[in-house]
């Protein structure tokens, strides 16, 4: 199979190299920092930025690709579902 990215360095504007679904929690973090997500259903939507700040977003949009950088999707005010993590 051609690679035509292989060649190019990984940035925040390159294209996604791989992904996990996920499951929100509380306590444990993700296995890798996002670049992105991915929201699958509608609902409201908790995370934990790089920074360190938690932030909560209303009304996520199913369908989404939202570039945050995150090392945690919270289960307390997160309702959306069919979360994906992109890197």
């Amino acid at each position: 199979m051609v690679d035509h990215f292989k060649s190019h360095t990984p940035g925040l504007s390159s294209p996604i190299l791989d992904g996990l679904a996920l499951l929100p929690s509380d306590s444990a973090t993700l296995p890798h920092l996002t670049r992105a997500l991915y929201v699958g259903a509608d609902g409201d939507l908790t995370v934990r930025l790089q920074s360190g700040v938690v932030l909560s977003f209303g009304a996520v949009q199913a369908g989404v690709i939202y570039p945050l950088r995150v090392d945690m999707v919270l289960a307390s005010g997160t309702t959306a579902t069919g979360l994906v993590g992109l890197w």
